[in-house]
């Protein structure tokens, strides 16, 4: 073993206590931030096992750290990129941009380039620091395949304010979903907790009095009834992780296209008439967009309202329901 790596037990004082944070007791000078890079990317194991930073850890087992593969595995500061953005909204404290779909938000294992952050970086000069060098101006974030608004922060002030009214769930979102078997109800409000699904790391799941569980309430509204479809105006009154994916799926009406969710990535005309794939790709990505949104300016306390269009794809599904539906 090199001399940078180490070996250890851990005992009766580490009974119950994270990982990544058992690890940065004994791994001086090493933050947690670089620890969790290391679990990540497969450099310690537990018992000869890899695990989680999360894995509560119990007395005598046996923890051993390849710290010297760390400064092969610290990401590089993202770089601009001249990436053409869709701004929505401008002033001198912030941006709101209408995220295509596919694009990440900012840099993650397998997503080293083409993210918003490296688009926002080229274009603007000022950007918040609170989330670091890897989400600059960062406030919120959208999944990869969700289209819509994103506020981003060109400031640390602006970046707080923006916070605390997402803690305080005082910021208004709409999103529309195009679901498969459309609710019972025209409106309804659904709360349910939201934790990590029992068996698959990707996604989430409804679950009760789990340790993972947050509580979640979503309101809907049907806009349009298609046969067996449905358009959905969705607005999260918590911002949990899936959270519209999950709901709407909880109450037998999963988003479209959702690869995790629904059972389907893509869809087909053959698919949408009959239930059998024939014919061109119509939609490659969940049907979700992020409407709008609507929050305090951080400076003049003014109401900020700013929308993103239908993109062309969803319009095209939409499109496509109504002239099976009509027929």
């Amino acid at each position: 073993m090199d001399d940078a790596d180490f070996e250890f037990e851990t005992s009766a004082e580490d009974l119950g206590n994270r990982l990544d944070s058992v690890i940065c007791l004994r791994a001086a000078g090493v933050s947690r931030a670089r620890v969790k890079l290391l679990i990540q990317n497969e450099k310690v194991t537990v018992d000869g096992r890899l695990s989680k930073p999360s894995m509560q850890m119990r007395p005598g087992q046996k923890v051993i750290v390849e710290l010297s593969q760390l400064e092969y595995l610290r990401p590089a500061k993202p770089k601009a990129e001249n990436i053409p953005l869709d701004i929505l909204h401008e002033d001198d404290q912030l941006i709101v941009v209408n995220k295509p779909p596919g694009m990440v938000v900012h840099p993650a294992k397998g997503h080293w380039s083409g993210t918003l952050t490296a688009g926002l970086m080229y274009h603007f000069e000022n950007l918040s620091s609170i989330g670091g060098d890897h989400r600059p101006g960062i406030v919120h974030r959208l999944d990869r395949d969700t289209s819509g608004v994103i506020v981003i922060a060109k400031n640390d002030q602006a970046h707080t304010h923006l916070m605390r009214q997402f803690e305080k769930r005082t910021v208004q979102k709409k999103y529309i979903a195009v679901v498969f078997g459309a609710p019972d109800r025209d409106r309804d409000r659904i709360e349910a907790p939201i934790g990590q699904h029992p068996y698959q790391r990707e996604r989430m799941a409804v679950r009760a009095d789990h340790k993972t569980s947050k509580s979640a309430r979503t309101f809907y509204e049907v806009q349009e009834r298609l046969g067996r479809f449905a358009v959905v105006c969705a607005f999260p009154k918590t911002g949990r992780t899936h959270q519209i994916r999950v709901h709407l799926a909880h109450i037998g009406a999963p988003v479209l296209a959702d690869r995790l969710y629904s059972g389907r990535a893509f869809l087909t005309p053959g698919w949408l008439k009959c239930g059998v794939d024939e014919g061109p790709r119509i939609l490659e990505r969940q049907a979700l967009h992020a409407s709008s949104i609507e929050f305090q300016h951080p400076t003049t306390g003014d109401m900020i309202s700013v929308s993103a269009p239908l993109p062309a794809d969803i319009n095209a599904l939409i499109e496509f329901l109504r002239e099976i539906h009509s027929c």
